[in-house]
């Protein structure tokens, strides 16, 4: 007001010519400019950019090429077991195309969920890529981001320097030009411009947007219509054995046709996706199915030698040191005597209505045990059905049996459950990434704050230990891990 009362005075301050007072708004402007920016600075958490993304990642991301690199995803999905099936098969497939695997984190169980493929009913690529892109980053938000490398110890496949990874934070990063800090922002207006900027580099690499040459190329073969295959000769465009019959044709109106194809002569160098920078894939899970697989078919590599080897190396990819130790140190703690081990999958999908087939095989192993001796039999009980609804079951039943037996389970709040979380958090394995890129090591406010559960993967430790043998549920994959973590004699 002071000012405009100035300007009102009679000619005789006019006369002097004095701009003295005149400038006090525009210092005033000035200076709240200057406080402004210094709040600016001190509340937000730079590192690369002032934005959560990049002024050139509003339109396509193909600009940020990392020199010499290729670089390929997929789309993980169902639990943790078809998850690190889908890893090693991911794996493979980069290693014959001489792509970096961008490494997904660990989805929640059955966040995201495929469908069918012997009924012919899944989700397109494009779906099922932009569903786990959206899964993804609420695990970032939400703290709850644990890579794949913190759970499996990947030194075996990684001592062979062809075996290039990448972790998706730092993909994303790269590739979309955001700064990943802004994920767990407390404020709204950046937050709302992060995911923005998200939601559309997502739906550029999940496909949604068409293909683009010489950058991005997102594979349409799914497990309707192809098995891929390597040096296999003569089967490359043959059809595959498993096709839909008359009958599931007539009924659900399709007209799909498998077909086999080698995935270096599809998708290699010399083919269209060979100049993308990024090759997107949608499921990579596989099994076998009427005298086939469902979608990949490679298990030997006639004049490769390199792929032969590595195919013998994932095979088995054990958990990380302090998963298996803390199985090992459950065994030998808490147990404190040979065990078997039950595992037991009684809730969910395919095995809710077969509880009498599955106690069956337990019934049988237990009497020969109990005859034997000595009394009682340890028996570890590793199953999705809580204590507290055993009552009318063979659990409940063995567990009032405490003269013969003694059942032992494993839960989240267990001591060791939470010690050996707390490890994994700070170790944070994945900064043992062989990544060109120092961005990976500065990766701290949407770090994984909140301990995972990692009761899954120390109760399957534990189960490799069992010396009075292993009882699974037929048709499990977490059977399928426990088996393969005994044949390779972890434990010992």
């Amino acid at each position: 007001m002071e000012s405009l009362t100035l300007f009102n005075k009679p000619n005789r301050w006019k006369k002097r010519g004095s701009t003295k007072y005149p400038l006090y708004p525009l210092l005033i402007f000035i200076t709240s400019l200057i406080l402004i920016f210094f709040f600016f600075i001190t509340h937000f958490p730079f590192s690369n950019s002032t934005l959560p993304f990049s002024r050139n990642s509003q339109s396509t991301h193909c600009s940020k090429k990392i020199p010499g690199q290729k670089f390929m995803m997929y789309a993980p999905h169902s639990g943790f077991s078809n998850q690190l099936s889908e890893f090693k098969n991911a794996v493979l497939m980069a290693f014959i195309l001489n792509r970096t695997l961008v490494v997904p984190p660990v989805l929640d169980h059955h966040a995201v969920a495929l469908g069918s493929c012997p009924k012919f009913r899944v989700l397109s690529g494009n779906e099922l890529r932009l569903s786990v892109w959206n899964h993804v980053f609420e695990l970032i938000r939400g703290f709850r981001y644990v890579s794949m490398s913190d759970i499996i110890d990947l030194s075996k496949v990684m001592s062979d320097s062809s075996v290039r990874v990448i972790d998706f934070r730092e993909f994303v990063s790269i590739w979309c030009g955001m700064n990943m800090d802004f994920a767990c922002s407390r404020y709204p207006e950046v937050l709302s411009s992060f995911f923005e900027s998200s939601t559309q580099c997502g739906s550029e690499l999940s496909g949604n947007n068409g293909n683009v040459p010489d950058c991005i190329y997102a594979v349409k073969d799914d497990c309707r219509t192809t098995v891929w295959t390597y040096q296999n000769d003569g089967e490359d465009g043959r059809l595959d054995l498993f096709q839909p019959d008359e009958q599931l044709k007539k009924r659900k109106n399709i007209s799909f046709i498998r077909r086999r194809k080698d995935v270096y002569k599809t998708l290699g160098p010399d083919s269209k996706a060979g100049s993308a920078t990024v090759l997107a894939f949608g499921s990579l899970f596989t099994a076998p199915y009427k005298g086939s697989e469902s979608y990949i078919d490679i298990h030997e590599a006639p004049r490769d030698n390199r792929v032969k080897s590595l195919i013998e190396k994932i095979e088995f990819l054990p958990f990380n040191p302090e998963i298996t130790s803390a199985g090992k140190e459950f065994s030998l703690q808490t147990i404190k005597a040979p065990f078997l081990c039950a595992q037991l999958r009684l809730l969910d999908g395919q095995f809710k209505n077969h509880w009498k087939s599955t106690f069956t095989g337990l019934k049988e192993k237990l009497e020969s045990l109990k005859q034997k001796g000595p009394l009682p039999v340890h028996i570890f009980v590793m199953t999705d059905l809580p204590v507290g609804n055993w009552t009318g079951s063979y659990l409940g039943d063995l567990a009032r049996d405490s003269r013969n037996f003694k059942l032992l389970t494993l839960n989240e709040e267990n001591e060791l459950v939470r010690k050996t979380a707390t490890r994994l958090v700070t170790t944070r394995q994945r900064a043992k990434f062989q990544s060109s890129s120092k961005y990976l090591d500065e990766l701290k406010p949407c770090d994984s704050q909140t301990l995972p559960d990692l009761r899954l993967y120390i109760e399957e430790s534990v189960c490799g230990c069992a010396s009075l043998g292993f009882v699974g549920t037929s048709g499990s994959t977490i059977a399928e891990s426990i088996e393969l973590i005994r044949k390779h004699r972890v434990c010992l």
